[in-house]
């Protein structure tokens, strides 16, 4: 199959583009024909070694953990789906090896959901990772509902944007820091926007006096600091970037494969209750140049790279 890979840790001029043997598919498992695969930050900084001490690497690794795609065949225990099914997976496994930026992968059912209908397959394929980081840390740790008022760092971007609509959703009052570029399309979501920069907690309490309820943060550093001043209870802090969070008192999430949370999002997305903005889509041959500009960090919504 065609594939990009790379065979030591470093940045986008690691990878290559070639053939690779197709992937083996264990009892629990399906072999998914790839149609999409988002681009994440955590891809390129597990190729560029910052996840060695978590995770196992078998090189040549295949990059990528977000996929839209079909299935091509099950394994030996799979009755979830059937060939032709469209799914899409956050097909994190337990080791670096066999990812999605890749013409075929092989992905456990625990990690996949059906594809909503009303989506592309670049649309379907930014959901899993981003989508779940969002309805993980907003429904999960943070318990957002009806009457809050949720502040949402980076709030333009994959993950970000998803959070503003969860929240949304959910009944919450979104306030989403973004440069002014974007304010228009955080208003567009329905959040509230605040640009970044010195002044930032006088911003947002001029919106919201008495402060807020929870905080999402997908930047760290001073948003964190920020967030603890706002905050009416420091234990609704949520961060995905910045241990920092945990002395205040926060959490420091990492996104975890569901099946279940994966098929909530879906329907949301089936019902329209929440889009995917797709900034800009790359052939696989050229994975290189997409993370360039994902690690550029001023995409709104996702980088996908497409599989033909």
């Amino acid at each position: 199959m065609k594939a990009v890979s790379y065979r030591a840790y470093g940045g986008p001029e690691v990878l290559e583009y070639g053939e690779l043997p197709e992937p083996k598919v264990g009892p629990d498992a399906v072999l998914v024909r790839v149609e999409a695969a988002a681009v994440n930050p955590v891809d390129w900084k597990a190729q560029a070694g910052h996840l060695n001490s978590l995770l196992d690497v078998a090189f040549p690794v295949v990059p990528g953990w977000d996929v839209a795609g079909v299935v091509v065949r099950g394994g030996l225990d799979t009755p979830e789906f059937r060939e032709g099914d469209e799914v899409i997976g956050y097909v994190r496994k337990d080791s670096l090896s066999g990812g999605t930026f890749a013409e075929y992968v092989a992905a456990p059912v625990r990690t996949l959901a059906r594809k909503p209908a009303g989506l592309t397959f670049a649309e379907a394929a930014g959901l899993p990772l981003a989508g779940l980081t969002a309805y993980q840390a907003l429904i999960g740790a943070l318990r957002v509902g009806p009457g809050d008022t949720l502040l949402v760092h980076a709030a333009a971007g994959g993950v970000g944007s998803l959070a503003v609509q969860l929240g949304r959703h959910r009944g919450a009052r979104v306030i989403g820091t973004a440069s002014p570029r974007n304010h228009d399309f955080v208003r567009a979501l329905g959040g509230e926007p605040v640009r970044y920069g010195d002044g930032l907690g006088d911003r947002v309490r001029e919106l919201a006096p008495e402060g807020v309820d929870a905080v999402f943060d997908l930047v760290g550093g001073d948003a964190v600091t920020v967030s603890a001043e706002l905050v009416k209870d420091p234990r609704r802090i949520a961060s995905i970037v910045d241990p920092a969070v945990i002395p205040l008192g926060g959490r420091y999430l990492w996104v975890r494969p569901d099946a279940t949370d994966l098929t909530a999002l879906a329907d949301l997305a089936e019902a329209g209750e929440i889009a995917v903005e797709v900034a800009k889509t790359f052939p696989l041959e050229r994975a290189a140049d997409a993370q360039r500009l994902n690690a550029g960090g001023h995409t709104r919504g996702k980088v996908v790279v497409t599989v033909p």
